[in-house]
């Protein structure tokens, strides 16, 4: 019997294989997400969960990681190379998306859509559990940032449906929820270890099947407050459902996550670009996140980011990488090895890719409460989420309570528990997209795009859209759906919202 923590090695070479095949065939068509010749037939589900983990974490942790990098202004293109000036200046272009939409598609919910069918018929359930909350996780994740995708009819290649439709976000929120539902339904805690059960071989939670639930009750919570624009009662309703239900959230260390290592093939998705693209550094710090951990004395910076050789941390004016906005690159900041960023660390290997963290966890709970959607101390919430993040980043460990405590205290920072909604909300999401720098760029990006908050982003100095106002909105649908499914809906605009943006 080959022991679990070998064959996790082997599922991430295997993976590492096939995404470097796949990266490298710049010109051929690999995105067609019904078909996928990668998965043999006879494939365990023990197997099937860390290779579905390790793609979900692939597509997160690099392509939408860099994404939402530039667009929530945590990074920005380097005045020394040219690799994402694209993303600078909002002008992408649909085959940049190829990669995480043939990722999440052909190998996560494939993945996924097989352990469900075994673990079904081998009463592997526990298996089934964790591969719906993740599939319901994924969906998510394309929902917003395409807006309406394949749902109802993906994946049904074999049935003969290569062209399936679109979805409506709507519908899809509606049944995401559901999805996540039925998989903690499906949890049974006491078996967690026990024979068939997920181990070792589950390198998201290493099979305690409790985290499993707390993270599908997060999930759940994140999803319904998405909602909040756009069906407040809905989001409303089911928040109190949650916590009526006795639901457990994501707690202090219970980030949903996974960890890399130092060796070939295993190292941190935007650190193994970095290397594969000749080592050359595209993207440094954006001023715009710097400034405000500058203003803040936010002492954060000094993990997110590499300070230079006088202890300093500078960025770059969004999309200024040319004359007359450029710095030069020596006195310019690189993301930091704790978020995997900077390409002359090789610590930036081992950093992990977060699906959700435990701060996330305390900010959502904060909002849900400030909204009069749950019973809570939202203030406590707001604090605990903010020294959550210093005590992932912060070394030495007695100094978080003391730096978190000196930063949350600030008139500035201080949670405005006698203002109004919008200063409440204002504030929480102020300080998950804070937290949320260079670890979960697109999450960030996202909720900036569903409450307008931050509020002091500026337009990239290169933008092509002309007014004032506009930003990105949205990915762009990937070249292979615009040219093989014949029932693709059409492109949109980089600027048009997703249904639940209604701010």
């Amino acid at each position: 019997m080959i022991n679990k923590n070998k064959k996790i090695g082997i599922v991430f070479l295997l993976l590492g294989i096939i995404l470097m095949g796949f990266f490298t065939a710049c010109k051929k068509d690999f995105f067609d997400v019904n078909k996928n010749p990668n998965h043999p037939a006879d494939v365990t589900v023990d197997y099937l969960l860390p290779s579905a983990e390790a793609a979900i974490a692939h597509a997160v942790g690099n392509n939408l990681q860099i994404y939402g990098g530039f667009w929530a202004q945590f990074w920005t293109q380097s005045p020394t190379s040219s690799q994402y000036k694209s993303l600078d200046q909002y002008n992408p272009a649909s085959t940049d998306f190829d990669s995480p939409w043939k990722i999440l598609y052909a190998d996560a919910l494939q993945d996924l859509q097989t352990i469900i069918a075994k673990g079904t018929a081998t009463n592997q359930m526990q298996y089934v559990a964790c591969a719906k909350i993740l599939e319901a996780y994924t969906y998510q994740l394309l929902t917003d940032n395409w807006g309406d995708v394949p749902f109802s009819e993906a994946l049904q290649a074999q049935s003969g449906n290569i062209a399936p439709h679109f979805d409506s976000q709507k519908d899809i929120y509606t049944n995401i929820i559901k999805m996540v539902g039925d998989g903690i339904a499906l949890i049974d805690s006491a078996n967690s270890g026990g024979p068939g059960m997920p181990a070792a071989d589950d390198i998201l939670f290493q099979g305690h099947m409790d985290n499993w639930k707390h993270f599908a009750n997060t999930l759940k919570l994140r999803m319904y407050l998405r909602l909040s624009e756009i069906d407040p009662v809905t989001g409303k309703n089911g928040v109190m459902a949650l916590q009526s239900s006795g639901a457990v959230f994501l707690q202090s260390g219970e980030d949903a996550k996974i960890v890399y290592t130092s060796n070939g093939g295993n190292t941190n998705p935007i650190y193994s670009s970095l290397i594969s693209l000749n080592n050359v550094q595209n993207f440094v710090a954006s001023s715009t996140a710097v400034d405000y951990m500058n203003n803040n004395n936010d002492n954060r910076q000094y993990y997110l980011y590499t300070p230079l050789s006088n202890g300093a941390v500078v960025g770059l004016i969004q999309g200024g990488y040319n004359f007359p906005y450029s710095t030069p690159s020596t006195t310019v900041c690189y993301p930091g090895a704790a978020v995997g960023g900077d390409n002359r660390d090789p610590n930036s290997a081992t950093a992990p890719v977060k699906l959700m963290s435990s701060y996330e966890s305390f900010f959502l709970q904060a909002e849900a409460v400030a909204r009069g959607w749950m019973v809570g101390d939202d203030s406590a919430l707001y604090i605990a989420g903010i020294t959550e993040n210093y005590m992932a980043y912060v070394t030495p460990v007695d100094s978080v309570v003391s730096w978190a405590t000196a930063y949350y205290s600030q008139p500035a920072i201080a949670y405005p528990t006698t203002g109004t909604l919008q200063d409440k909300v204002k504030a929480i999401i102020t300080q998950k997209w804070a937290s949320m720098c260079g670890n979960q760029n697109d999450e960030a990006w996202i909720e900036s795009r569903r409450t307008n908050y931050p509020d002091f982003f500026i337009k990239s100095k290169n933008s092509i859209i002309g007014d004032s106002t506009h930003m990105p909105e949205r990915l762009f649908y990937p070249s292979a759906e615009v040219s093989n499914n014949g029932n693709f809906p059409g492109q949109k605009l980089i600027t048009a919202k997703v249904w639940w943006d209604a701010n």
